[in-house]
């Protein structure tokens, strides 16, 4: 496919339009996908994630300077709970980012639910991994806030920075929202207020109390003031490290296997809703439905007919 071709040219219009193609669930979407999967697997990804508030877009603005300063090559995906195209408070934030908009290593995409909550997911699995076989050395994926949603992107990637502020509440919610199953880092944002050192004490009891062994990953805690450019240095080093980690203790291929197995799993998903749909608009489904309605058919064995439809 040429537009896959010039993308690896390093043709950004032609990348653009790639992610557009995958956002949209295009026809194409597999033979892409089978072009760009051999380029695939270079690239380190980074899930940036926590409550809204906490002042994410302007720790990945940070670190996305950081790594310019290294030479990496790097994308951020930033996924809004609203459309790219009509704007909003979170999308608003990112404005801040357009200085490196003439840096032809950088590349900044934010993707919108546009009302498809369910396919979202999956979409920005695969809009990474057009973003990999692009060449940039570092991907980060920034959500919008903790949900369902949030949680099933961030299985793609290979460190988890979760941000909080003081305001998000004690340690307890901390465990409620499940971030201590799903952090790699933690990253206290705005660290100037009073209640940061009350948390930041709380949440390194908290990893101390977690279970691990001597070759388990103890989660740091690192204090930042992201719009001041403060322990931005401190906190690059700490998601370094966990790289290293994972290379080193050979947990970085366990992820990336998980991450195919789901990519698989969510494609086979897909597929078998859309012959669920199609099986149901037969004259048999129909008949199916009206049995169900007269309650002369129960689901179970529906689903069993359906099945065979």
């Amino acid at each position: 496919m040429k537009l896959v071709q010039d993308m690896l040219q390093g043709h950004r219009l032609s990348l653009a339009r790639l992610i557009t193609k995958v956002e949209n669930r295009d026809s194409d979407l597999a033979e892409i996908m089978m072009e760009i999967y051999p380029k695939t697997g270079r690239a380190q990804i980074w899930g940036i994630t926590g409550p809204p508030g906490a002042g994410k877009s302007t720790l990945v603005d940070c670190l996305l300077e950081q790594l310019r300063t290294q030479g990496k090559r790097v994308a951020v995906v930033a996924v809004d709970p609203s459309s790219p195209f009509t704007g909003g408070a979170i999308l608003g934030d990112r404005i801040r980012m357009q200085k490196h908009s003439g840096d032809s290593n950088v590349y900044i995409r934010s993707l919108g639910t546009r009302g498809q909550q369910g396919g979202l997911s999956h979409a920005t699995k695969e809009v990474v991994l057009v973003l990999d076989a692009a060449g940039f050395d570092v991907i980060l994926v920034e959500t919008a806030g903790v949900g369902q949603t949030e949680l099933e992107i961030l299985g793609l990637a290979q460190t988890i920075v979760v941000v909080l502020v003081p305001e998000s509440g004690d340690s307890i919610q901390v465990m409620k929202a499940g971030l201590m199953e799903i952090a790699d880092v933690f990253a206290l944002n705005k660290s100037d207020r009073p209640e940061a050192d009350q948390l930041l004490r709380e949440l390194v009891t908290m990893v101390g109390m977690s279970a691990h062994d001597e070759t388990s990953w103890l989660m740091p805690v690192h204090k930042t003031e992201a719009i001041k450019n403060i322990g931005i240095r401190e906190l690059l080093g700490a998601i370094e490290a966990h790289q290293a980690y994972l290379t080193q203790s050979g947990k970085r291929w366990v992820k990336t296997r998980e991450f195919l197995k789901n990519e698989v799993r969510d494609i086979l998903i897909s597929r078998l809703n859309k012959s669920i749909e199609a099986a149901f608009l037969t004259s048999s489904g129909q008949d199916i439905l009206q049995q169900l309605l007269n309650r002369s058919l129960d689901p179970y064995h529906a689903a069993d007919l359906i099945s065979g439809v």
